[in-house]
């Protein structure tokens, strides 16, 4: 018997439509999406937006949760022959991490390396509430928006300087690239990785997620 073609699903939900094309006019008015420099001010506003929901200091943006889940590892100097503690990890997250030659333990009296959320439109409004039940678990919060519909992102939050550079030392086009192609000084060359990724969020989707998460809570 034929196979019965049926209508895929939306990602996002009819009802959940706020308002797309004020993201869209908002994000294709503003004449800031190809410049890498002018790009950056949409990218902290995910950042600060996501400090202020995880109330945490520093914010690192990903455009994969693989990636998210590197720069989480990678912050802790947690990297190749190092061991970690995950929590109810995901068949691809396990592969990843092992990829990453990192080994997994499961003694429950080694701290998490990291808790992780996953954002959608069925939860988006209770956030709050979900960051609140993993906040202090781990050092390094890993939040996958990638369920919102805009495209792949993921954001890691933590309260420690260092985790932060050193995650952000991780993408090309980073915060540090970035200053050393405006200043062509080097800034801290000791947290410099050996390998560096393409790991920088588009400013685009950024942008639809830090709308998202700002007008979580209004009417549809």
């Amino acid at each position: 018997m034929a196979d019965i073609l049926t209508e895929p699903k939306p990602t996002i939900k009819k009802e959940d439509y706020f308002s797309l094309s004020f993201v869209l006019s908002r994000v294709l008015n503003s004449g800031v999406i190809m410049s890498i420099e002018k790009n950056d001010h949409e990218l902290k506003g995910l950042e600060k937006s996501i400090a202020k929901l995880t109330k945490t200091k520093y914010v690192s943006l990903f455009n994969s949760y693989t990636g998210a889940i590197h720069g989480a590892l990678w912050g802790q100097d947690i990297g190749y022959g190092s061991s970690a503690r995950l929590n109810h990890p995901s068949e691809q997250e396990r592969k990843f991490v092992q990829w990453l030659g990192v080994h997994i333990v499961t003694e429950p009296d080694v701290e998490s390396a990291y808790q992780s959320i996953a954002i959608n439109w069925d939860n988006l409004g209770q956030l709050e509430q979900i960051v609140a039940t993993v906040s202090g678990k781990a050092p390094v919060l890993v939040l996958d928006l990638t369920g919102l519909g805009f495209g792949p992102v993921a954001a890691i939050a933590a309260n420690e300087e260092r985790i932060w550079k050193k995650a952000e030392r991780l993408k090309i086009f980073g915060a540090f690239d970035l200053q050393t192609m405006w200043t062509q000084e080097e800034s801290e060359p000791e947290l410099q990785p050996a390998v560096q990724f393409n790991y920088r969020l588009s400013p685009l989707v950024a942008a639809c997620a830090k709308i998202a998460l700002l007008r979580r809570n209004s009417a549809s």
